[in-house]
């Protein structure tokens, strides 16, 4: 089913539109290019209803959101549920601070999300589940089920909770996805990143559940196959020629 869904992403080049923070607009963009998909960057409050309406899915990213943002999110998100295609949230760090957990609040009010991806800390703050955090970082340990079902519960959506082992809870199923590589923790973005190939895996015609495993699942292969080649030394490589 993995196959399938990537190979429809890839066949139809969903247009998605980022509504992303600035420290990872390049990386997403490119990573999504890779997968199949067609990214565009629009903030602007201006154009953020039209550009979500000329798009496939929308990408909601809080992580270096401002209030001129946050109205062209809730614009873009409005927009994509008129038009019916995926709307994606994730509210990175959102433990963090008193203007994103408002931030997050009054998006989802005003937007129904197709899915809700980030750590566990992030998931935890959505639904008052206490959970140690450090900036954008979860540090906390605890239940990952319990977490993804109250959220996607809460806000009558699909839940997904990343970590060592991911944890996807849809449409009454819980599934766990174990492929990835520690090194991911290392990248800025790369969870950001997830949350664009997410959304494009959410514009093809499959179920729900399907579809959000396809994306961890894929991009934690796609760690494990980078890690393994021989010239990947990983983070630490410095290191050993000081």
């Amino acid at each position: 089913m993995t196959q399938s869904i990537i190979q429809a992403v890839r066949e139809q080049k969903p247009l998605i539109h980022n509504l992303t923070n600035e420290v990872v607009m390049n990386f997403t963009a490119n990573g999504l290019l890779a997968f199949g998909g067609a990214p565009i960057m629009a903030k602007a409050e201006q154009e953020a209803k039209e550009m979500a309406t000329a798009a496939n899915g929308v990408l909601i990213n809080i992580g270096t959101t401002t209030l001129n943002e946050l109205s062209a999110m809730k614009l873009a998100g409005i927009a994509a549920n008129k038009k019916g295609i995926p709307v994606v949230l994730d509210p990175v760090g959102v433990a963090a601070t008193t203007f994103r957990q408002e931030a997050v609040k009054h998006l989802l009010h005003e937007v129904q999300f197709t899915a809700i991806k980030g750590n566990a800390g992030e998931m935890a703050q959505l639904v008052e589940i206490p959970w140690k955090t450090k900036g954008v970082e979860s540090i906390g340990d605890g239940n990952l089920e319990e977490i993804a079902v109250k959220v996607a519960k809460a806000y009558h959506t699909t839940a997904v909770v990343t970590g060592e082992t991911d944890v996807i809870y849809s449409e009454g199923k819980i599934i766990h996805n174990t492929t990835g590589h520690v090194w991911l923790e290392k990248i800025t973005g790369a969870g950001c990143l997830l949350g664009a190939i997410l959304t494009a895996c959410l514009t093809t015609n499959h179920a729900l559940e399907a579809k959000a495993l396809a994306a961890v699942q894929f991009y934690g292969l796609a760690a494990e196959h980078a890690a393994s080649q021989e010239y990947v030394l990983g983070p630490e490589a410095s290191y050993q020629h000081l």
